[in-house]
């Protein structure tokens, strides 16, 4: 049974309730534990232990990280989870940036442990699609994973996770009608299907 450990960056912050990174986590858990993988999930929002956290990445065999974006950023306690956890990781998720001192300008962010793991990340915005898309709007046709989320898949290839494609909500704050809501469970659940399908007969 493949194992898939679910990172839910949502947190309650000023008109921000968490509900809908809340309902994205819990859209995952039930596919994932209907289609048989074993499922973990962590709710940066709240109270963690560190150290479970490092062994949560080193257990599972697929990480998925459900983060709305604010102020063109990932949410301040996901980035600390980020912080905490791979710092306490080394020797268990990274053992060092991958360099010799012999020839120190190449092979770094290569000392990652979590090789022949996979991630997975969604992001949730206010932003509508055209902003990223369109000329002369303000991400200047620069994409999410290209742009806000850059540092973010960096840090994941730096500890030797694989990058499987994502998928971002846009305009779920001014342009969530009932009918683009139904749309996007649909979508979505079919992306889970297209992603994880080859991954449910991996071995225990």
């Amino acid at each position: 049974m493949a194992k898939v450990f679910i990172i839910n960056g949502g947190q309650e912050f000023d008109e921000s309730k968490g509900l809908f990174n809340k309902l994205l986590a819990e859209w995952t858990g039930d596919f994932l534990k209907e289609s048989g993988f074993d499922v973990r999930t962590t709710n940066t929002g709240d109270d963690f232990n560190t150290q479970q956290e490092v062994e949560n990445f080193i257990w599972a065999d697929v990480i998925v990280v459900h983060t709305p974006i604010w102020w063109f950023q990932v949410p301040y306690k996901l980035k600390q989870y980020v912080d905490l956890v791979f710092q306490n990781g080394r020797g268990k998720i990274y053992k060092s940036d991958g360099r010799s001192r012999t020839n120190p300008e190449i092979n770094y962010g290569t000392g990652g442990l979590l090789q022949g793991k996979q991630y997975m990340i969604t992001s949730s915005w206010n932003a509508p699609e055209g902003a990223f898309t369109l000329k002369d709007e303000l991400m200047s046709q620069t994409s999410v994973d290209t742009g806000v989320l850059f540092g973010f898949h960096i840090a994941m290839k730096f500890v030797g996770l694989t990058k499987l494609d994502g998928f971002h909500f846009y305009d779920i704050v001014k342009g969530l009608t009932p009918a683009r809501f139904d749309d996007y469970h649909k979508n979505y659940i079919a992306h889970l299907q297209q992603t994880f399908e080859p991954l449910k007969k991996k071995p225990k």
